[in-house]
């Protein structure tokens, strides 16, 4: 899609993915008919916060009125759903030291892609030209090769060392990606700085539409470590949002582990939009000008590498205190 938008038409580029999601809703909306639901034993999170309230209203009253209102098999029940609320109020500080991953996990998709677009793209002697949209193929391909290769042979590895089922643990796991997401803003900012170097000997600083001379595979490093810096980090923020969660939550832990993403990306733009102001101050160049020779991604990628080991840091304090809820169960 990526190739026919850049060299047919952006209109078919669009119409074919509608018409093959037009197709998917006809085909899902068919195997509503066939598909039966289960009514599940546990009880849903409407009831759960339902009786959380009333635990609490019990708890005040029986404060106020200096007594024991409430029968001991109730106060028992009521106990432990208050203490399933105060496991979930753990997960918070985890989730907050999460969440400059998202802004690593925003650059791919934007940055990554303006940078790869100056490079020389071509393929062969045919003169193909791969699409600068089309490298976070690589992405998908390297996710599905490191997934494999962590549970295959890292797992195994580990497990033989340390004894535990996962081989290491899920909140180890995130901590390890993040190392891998500050190795890969920085690699990513070595490029760029080797980039602009190549554009200035080349003469084309001041052509933004010029192709630097520098091969489009100097990028891709940086995609395969971004990849599994996400089979440890976003595979590992799924198992544990979603394993630390009382039963009748875990929609919200999965809501948790996508939030990270989403709000990532939010601060991603709150930061560009900061810094281009900053930056444009005074008839200043923006770190993030059109002409790409003229501007600094690798100073913003050497920003964020800082904070992402700031967010490290801190982590690291939160999970080093944390008891998991159970015993940690591979779900993926």
């Amino acid at each position: 899609m990526s190739y026919v938008q850049d060299n047919v038409s952006w209109a078919i580029g669009f119409g074919v993915p509608c018409i093959i999601m037009m197709i998917g809703l006809v085909v899902f909306l068919l195997g509503t008919k066939t598909y039966r639901f289960y009514d599940s034993s546990d009880h849903n999170s409407a009831s759960v916060m339902s009786s959380v309230t009333e635990a609490f209203k019990a708890s005040r009253k029986r404060s106020t009125e200096g007594g024991s209102l409430v029968e001991h098999g109730e106060g028992a029940q009521n106990g432990f759903i208050v203490g399933e609320v105060r496991s979930m109020a753990r997960l918070f500080p985890i989730w907050t030291t999460c969440l400059l991953y998202g802004v690593v996990f925003a650059q791919p998709a934007t940055l990554f892609t303006k940078q790869a677009a100056t490079l020389d793209r071509r393929i062969g002697q045919s003169g193909f030209q791969i699409p600068p949209a089309a490298l976070q193929c690589f992405m998908g391909i390297n996710m599905v090769t490191s997934v494999v290769l962590y549970d295959r042979v890292l797992v195994p590895m580990a497990r033989r060392i340390t004894g535990a089922s996962l081989g290491i643990t899920m909140l180890q796991r995130i901590g390890t990606g993040m190392v891998l997401a500050v190795a890969t803003l920085v690699v990513a900012a070595l490029v760029e700085m080797k980039r602009m170097s190549t554009a200035m000997d080349a003469g084309i600083v001041d052509q933004p539409d010029a192709m630097v001379p520098m091969s489009l595979w100097w990028i891709v490093p940086q995609y395969a470590l971004v990849d599994a810096a996400d089979v440890f980090t976003m595979i590992g923020m799924q198992e544990f949002f979603y394993d630390q969660m009382p039963n009748a939550f875990k929609s919200l832990g999965l809501a948790l582990y996508l939030s990270v993403v989403g709000v990532g990306s939010f601060i991603s733009s709150f930061l560009i939009s900061v810094i281009d102001g900053v930056t444009r101050r005074d008839g200043g160049t923006s770190w993030f000008a059109d002409n790409l020779n003229r501007g600094h991604l690798d100073y913003f990628y050497l920003l964020i590498a800082a904070l992402t080991a700031l967010e490290l840091l801190a982590f690291l304090y939160f999970s080093s205190a944390y008891v998991y809820k159970r015993k940690a169960v591979n779900v993926h």
